[in-house]
């Protein structure tokens, strides 16, 4: 009888990037939650990996740091500029949707959404956001 082989996971390069093979995940994802300081166990449950995974990512972070630095960093840029596009492309519509006057009977709804808001900014401030 033949020893059943163990899988080891690796990390490859797909359209998105460094990926951890059979998943969608890149390591520039794990290198976010590593910039936030999030523990090891934490990315595992976040991103729904699992020991083998995390520890072949961290390894190839760790070796190859250089170079997935510089990547990373593009990455960062890349998003940026697009963020940067779409925020462009699309404030002429968010301005004609803010100055449309509130339809009728949405009085409490409106008040329920301002309360909400300020609650998200309040916390973004405990938060030093």
């Amino acid at each position: 009888m033949m020893p059943a082989k163990t899988y080891q996971p690796t990390i490859i390069r797909t359209e998105r990037g460094l990926t951890i093979s059979g998943t969608r995940i890149t390591l520039y994802d794990i290198m976010d939650y590593l910039k936030a300081q999030y523990p090891q166990k934490l990315i595992c449950e976040k991103l729904g990996l699992n020991h083998n995974q995390i520890s072949s990512a961290l390894a190839y972070i760790e070796t190859h740091s250089v170079e997935l630095e510089a990547e990373y960093q593009q990455c960062l840029q890349t998003a940026v500029e697009i963020r940067q596009y779409w925020e462009e492309r699309n404030r002429e519509q968010f301005a004609k949707i803010a100055a449309m006057p509130p339809k009728p009977n949405q009085e409490a709804l409106r008040a329920k959404l301002q309360a909400w808001k300020m609650r998200i900014e309040c916390r973004g401030e405990a938060f030093g956001r």
